[in-house]
């Protein structure tokens, strides 16, 4: 059954339906990952995105019940070059395909990927759509219903994916530190990484209030990644605010980093195509340390490379950036408990270079105790 992707400005690929049959509209992205599509598609940073793989062969693993990032789907559709026929893999329940279908993402497969990707570099991320089934129509037709969706600039989307209610993921073993996490599209292996290092998290919706942090008495605050434009998160920025007054020990990942900058005064853009993907290099400028980080952000803080400026808690610094653009990818308050990366120390499949950004984030909790 033919399958199309449309492109906001008109660029038309054609392949074959995969996955769910009907319409998908969100921002057209690509990542270069080759392994972790299960984790990459349960992303909720990826929410209302069509993720173009850029790796040709995809699902041979099929998929599983327990490498799930969140609780479902969260892509707004899927395109890939050469999906697996049949799965092979201990721990596969199902394969690609039946996932996608169960959880109505509508998909394509069978196009030249690697054209998408140039075209996407060339001209940026862009607004698109996949349409199957009763959903195709005649080509003009189609580019119209993707001009009537909503960019991903001014994309108002963390409410979407944010937990409903409060819930706590127990440390292992011994407690020895409370965190209070934002969730603006938490990852399920962020509380892990931190229940392994005796931190009791308790993941609070979006919409949380200074006095409920207050209650709960944390030795630290942290604030997820998510998805959509960060120019939009007033609440968590103001929250953050609060926050820092209170000299609690602040760790941010991805969309957390952006809602610190923003907290800090800076200001945020929209990236030409952005970075995603699990072999991103970032440089430390402390230490001058390279490491390969996984990413999906499509949003960037303003900044140069070890760039000092002042905030309305102090002095802080551009503490981490990409060699490849010069994008931010780190920020460090000196005079408040505080600091967040672009990229994701939490990443699985990988790369786990930056995991230790969890140990440190445990060294300024436990200093600010002292």
């Amino acid at each position: 059954m033919t399958a199309l992707l449309v492109l906001e400005d008109g660029r038309i690929f054609r392949g074959e339906a995969y996955g769910a049959r009907g319409t998908g509209l969100g921002e057209a992205v690509f990542t270069t990952g080759m392994t972790g599509y299960q984790e990459t598609l349960t992303d909720p940073s990826y929410h209302r995105q069509i993720v173009v793989q850029t790796a040709p062969q995809i699902g041979n693993t099929g998929w599983n019940d327990e490498d799930d990032e969140s609780h479902r789907i969260q892509v707004a559709g899927y395109a890939v070059r050469d999906p697996a026929r049949a799965p092979s893999n201990w721990r596969s329940r199902r394969s690609l395909e039946d996932a996608l279908r169960e959880q109505g993402v509508v998909g394509i497969a069978g196009i030249d990927t690697r054209a998408v990707v140039r075209h996407l570099r060339e001209r940026g991320a862009m607004r698109a759509g996949v349409f199957s089934g009763d959903a195709l129509a005649a080509d003009g037709e189609l580019v119209d219903r993707v001009l009537a969706s909503p960019p991903m600039e001014g994309a108002d989307l963390y409410g979407a994916v944010t937990t409903r209610e409060p819930y706590v993921v127990p440390a292992d073993g011994e407690r020895r530190f409370r965190v209070a996490a934002l969730d603006v599209g938490i990852k399920f292996n962020t509380p892990r990484m931190m229940a392994a290092r005796g931190i009791e998290v308790h993941v609070l919706p979006a919409d949380t209030s200074i006095a409920a942090i207050e209650e709960l008495a944390p030795d630290g605050y942290f604030i997820a990644n998510g998805p959509g434009d960060p120019a939009t998160a007033d609440a968590p920025v103001a929250l953050t605010r609060q926050v820092l007054e209170r000299r609690i020990p602040t760790f941010g990942i991805c969309f957390g980093n952006q809602i610190l900058a923003r907290a800090l005064g800076r200001g945020t853009y929209k990236l030409q195509y952005g970075h995603r993907g699990i072999n991103i290099p970032v440089i430390e400028h402390a230490t001058g340390r390279v490491a390969i980080t996984s990413q999906n952000h499509g949003f960037a803080v303003e900044g140069e490379a070890g760039e000092r400026f002042d905030t309305p808690f102090g002095a802080a610094e551009v503490s981490h950036t990409c060699p490849n653009d010069g994008c931010v990818e780190g920020l460090r308050a000196l005079d408040v408990p505080a600091f967040s990366v672009q990229y994701h120390p939490e990443a699985a499949a990988g790369p786990h270079d930056a995991a230790d950004l969890f140990d440190r984030f445990v060294e300024l909790m436990d200093g600010s105790k002292s």
